[in-house]
């Protein structure tokens, strides 16, 4: 009896095993919504895009671009924060003005905290995405006031989308792209804490028309992009040496809408996507999950609407282990979601 306890021990420990492997979890994970609301219900600015979220010593801080449309000259950087629960009016944080005759639009900020606890925001200025520069400001209040703007060097643009992770020994690894008349391209910059050395790495984009890249860590140190591309599919590529180089951009069996998503790898190791799981439209969003970065399944439907547009998410892990996620909804309003994941 003894001896077939132990086989059955070892039978059921062999199956967990290889369905971990597998891509398949042991242990299934669900979503809660904890809060689900709009960050301003008015705000001096009729449209909205682009939105970024951090966690910041005081709760959390959310920015996005707002103006009469995308691309004209009057939009500017907005920032609210959360405290105790309640969002602030939005306020304007940065703007395209470079002279009284000469003023640009603002696009896609992102915010970042380094290890000191400033907070910093990057965004781009221009006339479209192809003839933008990188531009950053920072705070050492969280959020509540900042520096004059620094363009980034060396004609480096920073985070393009979404948000810069940390390596083990400090340096910022931001997800950038580059867009020509003649097509996409993913590579990536690095700074170190104080914003300086900026180094650019390039990728093999491998024919892919591909941008805004979002970064997942795993447990085996490799390092792993996923990203928006032409092709209806996410693309990604692979670093087994911290970012030094990247494997060949690939195409994978994720659907893709030629939109923004972003990604973050939890405490645990699991690994969570928000993104648009169609090939065409906006009006479906959903976050998924996955063991591995590789086997991805539905945890929750935030969005699924026969027309209207609910795109450019960013998600992030807070320190209680809770996620919180922005996204742009109908270009109207910038929409909070916070979700606790269960076991």
């Amino acid at each position: 009896m003894k001896i077939l306890q132990k086989l059955s021990l070892v039978v059921m420990l062999a199956i967990l095993a290889s369905a971990f492997v597998q891509g398949a979890s042991p242990a299934k994970l669900t979503a809660k919504v904890i809060a689900s609301e709009f960050i301003y219900e008015s705000a001096p600015f009729p449209s909205c895009h682009a939105s970024t979220i951090v966690e910041t010593k005081d709760g959390l801080l959310a920015a996005w671009f707002g103006g009469t449309h995308e691309n004209n000259p009057d939009v500017c950087i907005y920032t609210a924060a959360c405290i105790k629960g309640k969002w602030s009016t939005p306020m304007l944080v940065a703007d395209g003005i470079e002279s009284d005759t000469k003023r640009y639009a603002c696009w896609n900020p992102v915010l970042f905290k380094r290890d000191n606890g400033d907070i910093l925001l990057y965004y781009k200025v221009g006339i479209n995405p192809r003839e933008w520069w990188g531009m950053y400001k920072i705070s050492t209040d969280q959020g509540k006031s900042w520096s004059v703007a620094q363009r980034i060097p060396g004609k480096l643009l920073g985070p393009i989308k979404n948000k810069p992770e940390r390596l083990k020994e400090g340096t910022i690894l931001y997800p950038t792209s580059v867009e020509t008349k003649q097509n996409w391209t993913v590579y990536m910059e690095s700074s170190d804490q104080e914003l300086n050395n900026w180094q650019k790495t390039e990728i093999d984009n491998n024919g892919i028309n591909a941008i805004q890249p979002t970064i997942l860590f795993h447990n085996d140190g490799k390092i792993q992009l996923l990203c928006r591309t032409k092709e209806k599919r996410v693309a990604e590529s692979w670093s087994s040496d911290q970012g030094k180089s990247w494997s060949p951009m690939q195409l994978t069996n994720l659907p893709n809408n030629n939109s923004g998503l972003d990604a973050v790898t939890l405490k645990d190791g699991t690994q969570l996507l928000i993104c648009n799981p169609i090939e065409k439209g906006r009006n479906k969003l959903s976050v998924l999950i996955s063991p591995d970065g590789k086997t991805w399944s539905d945890l929750i439907i935030l969005e699924d609407q026969p027309k209207g547009e609910f795109s450019y998410p960013a998600i992030i892990q807070g320190s209680d282990g809770t996620v919180h996620l922005t996204y742009t909804w109908n270009r109207e309003k910038i929409k909070y979601v916070h979700l606790s994941i269960n076991q």
